[in-house]
């Protein structure tokens, strides 16, 4: 949800009312969200993690939370042992959770995309929704600023305003046209009628920068991964030395092994040192270090804490993300329509490598391999060099007028005589 005045306790002379009020214990804790136990447990193998420890919020079931805890890995809490730990985090999710509730009922399009829209889910595969809501004429007026996105607890499904999917369509993003285009798109308003009707119009030759740009950074994650990977462990191994190395001399023991040529030792080195710090910030945003530096990675090795799946483990689940958006990009650029559901054998191979039975590296050749037909298709597609702009307006304004119809009319809905109450701005003078 966007950010509004109301995020800051302090703006110039007023303070925000209310937060004094708010129970920590009954507020959402959305995914990401960092809490602090109030309770002791013991983690498997018996490890004891003591009142007053900091995590992050993974997932949510059976009435608690899975938190990922640092040197320790994700530990089962139920919901009144934890609180969110600052007051920004309180007030973020207490205003994620009254947009929700509020404007849920004023979705006008709603879309079941990932594994399921292209035929690749099993038992397992999430649930994951998408799709687009209107805002009531009331809540585009004041200094509040309006919610652009609508976000569940548990991350799987967001509804975007009306004006920013037009606007992330136009740039041919590629979650954006998946909502849209999947042939399960569902209409739950006429304004989703139009929109789905208009969809035509954000399609151009820029989904193959917007499709390809996407994919290069999944591969580049999955290139960066495999990096991270290969002497990874080993590096674990050597700062449970005693003494334990430092920086410069893990650097070099690092550069003497690594299967990859440098121009001269000093860049050999170099690129040796630019891997550590790969290394901790990886471990850093995955909540396993205490800070991002290369004092908590020694720690961390030290500690007997959770480890990462080794290199021989390595199964990124982006990877079959990456070949599908290549393969729906050539599909669309050529024949002129989009096919999300794979199939024939590109289906049997994304799902080997989905379960695992695919090395990355024979992953990486896949992409390169199919890099030449997209470039090919790009170069002979028959559609449009540019989205049609001036009917994407039409279609803004159009949908703009009757929500104001309704508004003033008061017409029966949630964009009319039962809209939800916007959120008002309270002040009071700072002490």
């Amino acid at each position: 949800m966007s950010d509004s005045p109301t995020d800051s306790p302090r703006t110039g002379a007023g303070r925000i009312r209310g937060l004094e009020q708010v129970d920590r214990l009954s507020v959402p804790l959305p995914h990401g969200t960092e809490v602090t136990t109030r309770v002791e447990r013991l983690a498997s193998g018996g490890r004891r993690i003591p009142q007053g420890v900091v995590g992050r919020v993974v997932r949510a079931h059976d009435g608690g939370f899975d938190v990922q805890i640092v040197g320790v890995g994700e530990v089962w809490f139920a919901r009144e042992e934890l609180v969110p730990r600052r007051v920004g985090q309180v007030n973020f999710a207490r205003r994620r959770e009254a947009a929700w509730s509020a404007l849920t009922p004023c979705v006008v399009v709603e879309t079941r995309v990932g594994s399921h829209a292209w035929g690749l889910a099993n038992e397992n595969s999430d649930v994951d929704v998408r799709g687009v809501f209107a805002l009531p004429l009331a809540w585009t007026f004041g200094l509040v600023e309006a919610p652009m996105d609508l976000v569940s607890a548990d991350g799987s499904t967001t509804y975007w305003e009306v004006r920013k999917a037009v606007e992330q369509a136009l740039r041919a993003d590629p979650n954006t046209l998946e909502t849209l285009f999947v042939p399960g798109a569902k209409a739950t308003d006429v304004l989703g009628e139009w929109l789905l009707a208009e969809r035509e119009a954000f399609v151009s030759k820029a989904i193959f920068g917007s499709f390809g740009r996407y994919a290069m950074s999944q591969l580049d994650k999955l290139t960066r991964s495999q990096r991270l990977a290969e002497h990874r462990d080993l590096l674990l191994e050597w700062l449970c030395e005693e003494p334990a190395p430092d920086l410069d001399e893990v650097a070099k023991r690092l550069a003497a092994v690594s299967p990859r040529s440098a121009p001269t030792q000093q860049d050999a080195l170099l690129a040796a040192k630019t891997y550590v710090k790969q290394l901790y910030r990886s471990l850093w945003d995955q909540g396993l270090l205490t800070a991002n530096d290369f004092a908590a990675l020694t720690a961390y090795a030290r500690g007997g804490g959770q480890r990462p799946p080794s290199a021989r483990e390595l199964r990124p689940k982006n990877a079959y993300n990456l070949l599908r958006l290549v393969a729906t990009a050539t599909g669309w650029l050529r024949e002129g329509t989009p096919t999300f559901e794979a199939s024939g054998a590109l289906k049997a191979r994304l799902l080997d490598i989905k379960a695992g039975r695919v090395p990355l590296e024979d992953v990486l050749r896949d992409a390169e391999a199919m890099a030449p037909d997209l470039e090919a298709a790009h170069r002979e597609s028959k559609l449009p060099e540019h989205p049609d702009y001036e009917r994407a307006d039409r279609l803004l304004r159009r949908v703009g007028d009757e929500v104001a119809r309704r508004w003033v009319l008061k017409e029966p809905g949630p964009l009319g005589r039962d809209a939800p109450e916007a959120p008002a701005m309270e002040w009071r003078e700072a002490e």
